[in-house]
């Protein structure tokens, strides 16, 4: 862990004004984080006046660290369906690339979504926070609307729940519920944080209930929400910050 730049001898940035460009909030009120103790650097208390290294440096406000390096760009997309998840494709089909080419970060998608599935992608040009967010080891949840073939009755929920085997090992949700049956056709919402090919579709194909259609609504903290099919919005400054305590990247 790098020592925490001196106010004297450094030549770095002021502590308030990086903390005002992460979007914490005014340089005085930033001034007044500082002055409660509040504010960490590299894992000692900060002090008024600090002078520190935002591309290097690592800052916690309540506990939460903060993103200060420059250029970073987080993003939610909602991936309509038949869009490819990869950021360009040499045969020219509609990828998400595509949908923001006109945003000149060097952006990369964060796990997938098959071209038959929609909903939401998360895209960043922050490496570390990628690596954690799909590295298995930090079980991250995914959370996912799948309209499936057949009435589905809450057995459905327990079975997913309690498990299933499937050709590469098992596999369980996280959650289950089952929110509509009718006309041969049900609707369950699940969570899971397997990152293997097609799991949730291989799952519920396995139960005997093919999936028609299915939607991500949620990337652990963040949600899909309202956002409509092929469109972006940045990531809240909160969000961001819940996305590092999900995978604990305080240090």
């Amino acid at each position: 862990m790098p020592p925490q730049a001196d106010a004297d001898h450094n030549p770095g940035v002021r502590l308030q004004k990086v903390l005002a460009a992460a979007g914490i909030g005014s340089r005085r009120a930033c001034e007044e984080l500082i002055a409660d103790g509040r504010v960490k650097v590299n894992g000692r208390p900060a002090r008024l006046g600090l002078r520190i290294d935002p591309e290097r440096d690592v800052v916690l406000v309540d506990g939460d660290r903060i993103p200060t390096a420059s250029g970073l760009t987080y993003l939610a997309l909602h991936k309509p369906r038949g869009v490819l998840s990869t950021m360009s494709d040499e045969r020219g089909r509609p990828c998400v690339g595509d949908l923001v080419a006109d945003i000149t970060a060097p952006l990369h998608h964060v796990g997938r979504l098959d071209a038959d599935s929609e909903g939401l992608l998360l895209l960043t040009n922050d490496g570390p926070l990628t690596q954690r967010l799909t590295h298995p080891s930090f079980g991250v949840s995914k959370t996912y609307l799948a309209e499936v073939e057949g009435t589905a009755g809450r057995g459905l929920e327990r079975a997913l729940k309690a498990g299933v085997t499937l050709e590469d090992g098992p596999v369980k949700a996280d959650s289950a519920r089952l929110l509509e049956a009718v006309g041969g056709r049900s609707v369950v919402e699940l969570s899971v944080h397997e990152g293997r090919k097609h799991v949730v579709r291989r799952m519920l194909a396995e139960l005997d209930f093919p999936v028609t259609r299915l939607i991500r609504t949620a990337v652990g903290p963040i949600r899909l929400g309202d956002l409509r099919a092929g469109k972006r919005r940045y990531l809240q400054q909160q969000e961001i910050q819940s996305l590092y305590r999900d995978v604990d990247m305080s240090s």
